[in-house]
C-alpha cells in the first residue's frame, strides 16, 4: 500500500498559477486589435454583402420615405468596380453577374457623376421602348395598367400636396404604388426612348417629383456596370422630428411600422395589355 496521500483537487486548483493582470498598455493593445477586427468585418460585409444607404429625398414615395435607412444587396447582380469603395476595384464589367428584373429598386452611380448614388425603380429593360404620354407609362408601346387607390396628403419639403396614388402593374407582374400630382407635369409627356444593350431605364415612384431616366442630360440610361445593388429591406426609419442631440425625442421619431420592411418587388400574374383611356 502506498503511503502517498491523494492530492486535494480543490487545493490543486487553488495552487494553479494565475495569469498576471494585463497592464494598461496591453489592455489598450487588445482594444485596438478588437476594434480593427470589427472594422475589417464591417468593411467586408459592406463591400461583399450588404451596404447601408439612407433616403434623403422624396423621389421614391410612397415606397421609400425621407429618413428611411435600408440595406442594399451587393451579390444580387454580381460585382462591378462600383461595388467597391471609390470604384477602385480593377474590374471590367461585372463578375458573377445576375440580370436585374423589371420592378427592382436599385441603387446606382449617377452616369453623369459617379460620386453620387441614386435610387430608382427599373421599368425598362435592354431593347425596350419606354415613353410617358399624358402621365401614363408605355413600355413597348403598351400602356402600363394602373389602378386608383385614392387621394393622399403628402408632405413635400414642408408643403402638403394632394397626390393621386395608383397601383401600377408592370409587364412582368410586379405591382407597386406610385404618386402622381397630375398627368400634365413637365415629365408627363416624353419622347419614345429605346433602351440600349447593357443599360436600364429607371423611374422614381413619385412620378412628378423625380429626376430619373426621363431626364437624359442628368440621369438617362443606366449602364449595368453602374448598378451598386438591389434595395433589400429597411433597418431603420425616422420622421426627422428629433435631432441627434434630442435623445429624449428619439422614441417618438422612429417609424416602428417601417422597421424591417421589405423593398423586394411583389409579383402577381402578369396583366393583359390595356388600352389607355
Amino acid at each position: 500500500m502506498s503511503d502517498q496521500t491523494p492530492a486535494d483537487p480543490k487545493n490543486a486548483q487553488n495552487a494553479a498559477p494565475k495569469s498576471p493582470p494585463l497592464s494598461a498598455s496591453e489592455e489598450w493593445s487588445e482594444f485596438i486589435k478588437t476594434a480593427m477586427i470589427a472594422v475589417v468585418l464591417a468593411l467586408l460585409i459592406r463591400t461583399f454583402l450588404y451596404e447601408p444607404f439612407n433616403i434623403p429625398s422624396g423621389s421614391m414615395k410612397p415606397t421609400l420615405e425621407v429618413g428611411d435607412y435600408l440595406f442594399v444587396s451587393k451579390p444580387a447582380y454580381g460585382y462591378s468596380r462600383y461595388s467597391f469603395p471609390f470604384g477602385l476595384a480593377p474590374i471590367e464589367g461585372r463578375v458573377w453577374a445576375e440580370t436585374p428584373e423589371r420592378g427592382d429598386v436599385i441603387v446606382f452611380k449617377l452616369p453623369t457623376n459617379t460620386r453620387i448614388d441614386y435610387i430608382k425603380r427599373i421599368v425598362g429593360m435592354p431593347g425596350d421602348t419606354v415613353q410617358v404620354v399624358d402621365g401614363r407609362l408605355y413600355i413597348n408601346r403598351q400602356v402600363v395598367p394602373r389602378e386608383s387607390v385614392g387621394l393622399k396628403r403628402v408632405d413635400e419639403d414642408g408643403s402638403i400636396v394632394v397626390m393621386n396614388e395608383y397601383l401600377e402593374t408592370l409587364p412582368n407582374g410586379v405591382v407597386h404604388s406610385i404618386y402622381e400630382e397630375g398627368d400634365d407635369h413637365p415629365l408627363d409627356n416624353t419622347p419614345e426612348y429605346t433602351v440600349p444593350d447593357g443599360h436600364y431605364f429607371a423611374m422614381g415612384d413619385n412620378r412628378d417629383n423625380s429626376q430619373d431616366s426621363r431626364v437624359m442630360n442628368h440621369v438617362g440610361f443606366i449602364p449595368y456596370e453602374n448598378i451598386v445593388g438591389r434595395a433589400s429591406f429597411l433597418f431603420f426609419s425616422t420622421n426627422g422630428s428629433a435631432s441627434l442631440a434630442e435623445v429624449w425625442k428619439w422614441p417618438g421619431a422612429i417609424r416602428y411600422n417601417r422597421l424591417l420592411m421589405s423593398v423586394e418587388p411583389v409579383k402577381v400574374e402578369a396583366p393583359a395589355p390595356e388600352t389607355a383611356g
